[in-house]
């Protein structure tokens, strides 16, 4: 199945040539999308000479930072245009191994429409995380799960892949979080649309290079919409989007 692995990337030039180097290695049938918000540390121009030696790099190049989950939608309509059958979002930063790529990319290949990349469940793993990162991650998942009836452990995984039809199903367009709410947000949809969601586990690793793009206003978000998306399940009358 032709597959594409999407790295969307700010800010990333220590980064995004040896994750790409990576994961070829680790898939050397696989594609990658890079896209890129116009990082000023000059990750684009990197990204343009890696896929120059390897056709089989792409460089999406974006006017500037507008957030993970607009750069994903970004992402998803190229790979989705030119006929992707599978479409994974990776970070560049390193936090998700490539050595993991192949257990997202049987389940999504056996059929299932949403893989996710988990920490939480059984065999799962995080490394050189912060414990107040980690409670924060793992509180959200719960709040999530228990809000929204996901039925996953880990919904604000963002290693994950999606079947093509799975995103077809699914109104992009009207997505408009971002961060950990993006990700919530994708797993929400897809099960509204009916769809089953999986998750395997993996192992995260804190990112060497660069600054993490985790914020306040980040968490803001995730916790209003989500408190938002559960009272419309548990009251449609109590809360519009």
């Amino acid at each position: 199945m032709k597959t594409l692995i999407i790295i969307p990337t700010y800010n990333e030039a220590d980064n995004v040539g040896w994750i790409c180097q990576g994961v070829l290695q680790a898939q050397p049938d696989v594609e990658i999308l890079v896209a890129d918000d116009n990082s000023p540390d000059g990750t684009g121009e990197i990204a343009d000479k890696l896929a120059v030696d390897d056709p089989r790099i792409h460089v999406l190049h974006r006017q500037g930072k507008e957030g993970l989950g607009a750069a994903y939608r970004a992402g998803f309509a190229w790979g989705l245009d030119r006929g992707y059958d599978v479409l994974v979002e990776m970070d560049a930063d390193g936090s998700h191994r490539p050595e993991d790529l192949g257990k997202l990319l049987d389940s999504a290949r056996s059929g299932v429409p949403l893989t996710l990349g988990s920490r939480w469940v059984p065999g799962g793993s995080v490394v050189n995380w912060p414990k107040r990162r980690e409670a924060l991650s793992r509180g959200a998942s719960l709040y999530a799960r228990l809000m929204l009836n996901l039925g996953v452990k880990d919904a604000t995984a963002g290693f994950r892949a999606f079947r093509r039809e799975t995103l077809e199903a699914i109104d992009l367009d009207a997505v408009e979080s971002q961060g950990y709410c993006f990700q919530i947000d994708m797993t929400r949809q897809t099960r509204l649309a009916g769809l089953e969601v999986a998750e395997v586990p993996v192992t995260f690793v804190e990112r060497v290079h660069g600054q993490s793009k985790m914020s306040l206003d980040i968490v803001k978000e995730a916790l209003t919409r989500v408190t938002v998306w559960g009272l419309q399940r548990m009251n449609p009358f109590a809360a519009r989007r």
